[in-house]
């Protein structure tokens, strides 16, 4: 009883491994196209081939269509990314430009005690309250953009 057994779960063991194990042959034919095939040819020289089998993962298997379609996401995403790093560099590239005239402005209202400025045509000097007001505005400008303003 134990000998059927045994030789019962032998033979379902090797059984799959048998099936699985089918011949493949190589042949060229008079044009020089190479063929392949289950059954040797008849009146044709052939070589077995030996194959690997394997099951294949459904996750991993995508349709030409499926990886057209991954690829352009991919460089969609790709391309974007790009963009935003190009408006990030030309954010930064404000940003410092912004806080130089910030600077700029503010080391000129420290070492000068009149500021003149022209409005519709006439030239006149600013008070010191419209003097401690633009120190107050570029100072918020350089705080903005460049961190603490500059002390000059």
């Amino acid at each position: 009883m134990n000998r059927k057994i045994l030789t019962l779960a032998v033979l379902l063991v090797a059984a799959p491994t048998m099936t699985s194990a089918a011949s493949v042959y190589k042949w060229t034919d008079e044009n020089g196209v190479t063929h392949f095939g289950d059954r040797q040819p008849t009146g044709q020289q052939s070589e077995s081939v030996s194959i690997r089998t394997g099951k294949p993962s459904a996750s991993n298997r995508q349709s030409p269509q499926e990886q057209v379609k991954a690829l352009q996401e991919q460089e969609a995403e790709q391309a974007e990314r790009q963009e935003e790093s190009a408006v990030e560099e030309a954010r930064r590239k404000q940003r410092e430009a912004n806080c130089e005239t910030a600077r700029s402005n503010l080391s000129i209202l420290q070492r000068n005690s009149r500021i003149r400025v022209e409005e519709d045509g006439e030239q006149r000097y600013l008070s010191e309250e419209e003097i401690a007001e633009q120190r107050t505005k570029f100072e918020e400008i350089a705080e903005e953009n460049c961190g603490a303003p500059s002390e000059a």
